[in-house]
């Protein structure tokens, strides 16, 4: 017996304490990311969805190499805590360093937006070291046959969660009079507690049996053997299935906080309410989810999210600056909207993250959340991102604006439109993914 075996692993309270409190800080920084520094871009540098869209593809690729570069280090040292540590303290610190680009000045258009991008993409390299690399590769580690389905429930309410505190704590930090800054501090400082919480929390038993096959750049590269990758059919279609969910899905979500301040009226504490009482509701399907995937129900799961999730965003649509009273956050068509979209979400991620790692090969879990990443991430925010951008500038309000010159952009119902269609494609490779999901399941592989 190795000496990594004869280590206990965490367990009980600490292993807990740890799903939920790395996981829980990585969404609510993730949410910042995705959220709040859209709507920073609009109050603080521009109204220009060119900059939301170098955000986007630079972030997804720094993201993305960091998961494979930092996933198969990982695996090959066989340790995982190092990685969440470092890399949540360093997520935090450039997270509080984004903030600071709101002092160029808005006459220096071209390096404000420059410097907006490279801050976001610096910080988004450290944050897949730690949350995707470490953390999410830790989680599949922990991971059994008797919590598979309760892993996999944390795991989906996080983001629900994260976007929840993350847009009402937000809203609230950013208040009227826009202070981004006291945002980006103290969430920041919130990243960095729990990454040095991690260094005296997690045990040295949860490291895992080093695999080393080769050199480093021969492992490294080794997971983009798409060959061998290909041959793993379910695997392949369920990624697909995902990637394209989400390319919908980024269509719209960067610049959902922007709709609803910009085009429907709302201040950014107010549409933090909006958004977070009704994904309150959404996550508790959780619970039932987490019963239907420990029972193999991942087929009706996967169709379920993406009609409900197109019934949400054809609710949403439609409702324009008349069709609210800004001086009630109360709005039954908008809260009815986001509350469909949160239930698809939610579905379609707490179904997806456990099949796919019940998928992964046992050598190669670091890197293969980089496929997840590669399919979750990068695909999807490129993607999204250049459609999102077509349609604001193509069928948005525009207006000129007098200190920088530039054409200002405001964001209308068209994106939600947009990706409905998108989301509705999900079906064609879910079917396929189905079509291998029942051949395993009937050949007894679970």
């Amino acid at each position: 017996m190795t000496k990594n075996k004869l280590q206990k692993k965490t367990s009980g309270f600490k292993m807990w304490l740890l799903i939920w409190g790395l996981g829980l800080a990585g969404q609510i920084c993730w949410n910042m990311e995705n959220q709040w520094f859209n709507t920073f871009v609009y109050a603080k540098i521009g109204k220009d969805p060119s900059i939301i869209t170098g955000m986007l593809i630079c972030s997804a690729a720094a993201t993305t190499f960091a998961t494979f570069f930092f996933g198969t280090w990982a695996d090959r040292l066989g340790k995982r805590r190092i990685f969440i540590s470092l890399g949540y303290i360093l997520w935090g610190v450039f997270t509080i360093a984004f903030g600071l680009t709101e002092f160029i000045s808005k006459t220096h258009y071209l390096l404000a937006a420059v410097a907006v991008v490279a801050a976001d993409t610096i910080m988004s390299f450290f944050g897949s070291m730690g949350n995707d690399a470490g953390f999410n590769t830790w989680t599949n580690d922990m991971m059994t046959d008797k919590n598979r389905g309760q892993i996999g429930a944390a795991l989906a309410t996080q983001p629900v969660l994260g976007t929840i505190l993350g847009t009402v704590v937000g809203g609230l930090l950013v208040g009227e009079n826009d202070n981004y800054m006291r945002l980006f501090v103290v969430m920041g400082v919130f990243v960095i507690a729990f990454g040095i919480i991690s260094m005296f929390t997690m045990s040295k038993g949860d490291d895992v049996e080093p695999s080393v096959r080769g050199s480093f750049a021969k492992q490294f590269f080794s997971v983009f053997n798409f060959k061998e990758f290909f041959k793993l059919k379910e695997l392949v279609w369920v990624n697909i299935t995902v990637s394209v969910f989400f390319i919908g899905f980024n269509v719209y979500f960067a610049y959902m906080g922007n709709y609803i301040i910009h085009y429907l009226g709302y201040t950014p504490d107010q549409m933090g309410i909006i958004e977070a009482v009704p994904l309150v509701l959404a996550m508790l399907t959780a619970i039932p989810l987490s019963v239907l995937i420990n029972k193999n129900k991942n087929i009706p799961i996967t169709f379920f999210a993406v009609a409900i999730n197109v019934i949400g965003l054809l609710v949403i649509a439609p409702i324009k600056a008349a069709d609210v009273n800004t001086e009630s956050i109360f709005n039954l068509r908008i809260w009815l909207g986001i509350f469909l979209v949160g239930v698809g979400y939610v579905a379609i991620l707490q179904v997806t993250k456990v099949w796919t790692k019940q998928l992964y090969p046992k050598d190669s879990k670091g890197q293969f959340e980089g496929i997840w990443i590669l399919f979750f991430v990068l695909i999807p925010m490129i993607g999204g991102s250049l459609i999102g951008e077509a349609v604001v500038k193509t069928s948005g309000e525009t207006f000129l604006d007098a200190t920088s010159g530039q054409t200002q952009y405001i964001p209308n119902g068209n994106i939600f439109f947009v990706g409905a269609i998108v989301i509705l494609l999900t079906v064609v490779p879910a079917i396929f993914a189905a079509k291998n999901f029942k051949k395993r399941i009937a050949e007894g592989n679970r």
